[in-house]
């Protein structure tokens, strides 16, 4: 009698004990599909972003717009260093931008950041990257 009443408890705590372990296989499962999700989307973003400074690259490979922009920031270093006139006229250069509006301001940021790169100027600023 006590044989007859084991067995049918036996086998609902073994398709109990085998449910158990099925739903933990599903959940690793899903961990590690989400896993692998994840590391497929960085894989991408880098490549992405490699595919977009060799673009970058390659655009500005005739263009004189670096130059130009290096030209224009050399010039208060140099006047800075012709006398009085010369610095006068950098400080009062900067003193008429510190008065144009923001979005002025931080339109020559966009710009400066765009031709010399992003990641360059949130390097050199302190950002991440």
């Amino acid at each position: 009698m006590i044989g007859q009443l084991l067995g049918p408890v036996a086998n609902l705590a073994g398709t109990w004990l085998n449910g158990k372990v099925e739903e933990k296989a599903a959940q690793n499962k899903v961990k590690v599909a989400k896993a692998e999700a994840e590391a497929q989307i960085m894989v991408s973003a880098a490549t992405s972003e490699a595919e977009w400074d060799r673009i970058m690259a390659n655009a500005s490979a005739n263009s004189w717009k670096d130059e130009w922009l290096t030209i224009l920031f050399s010039i208060p270093l140099i006047l800075a260093f012709c006398g009085d006139w010369g610095r006068g006229i950098v400080a009062d250069g900067f003193t008429a931008l510190e008065n144009m509006p923001s979005y002025y301001q931080y339109t020559l940021g966009v710009i400066v950041s765009a031709s010399f790169g992003v990641r360059a100027a949130t390097k050199f600023f302190g950002g991440k990257k």
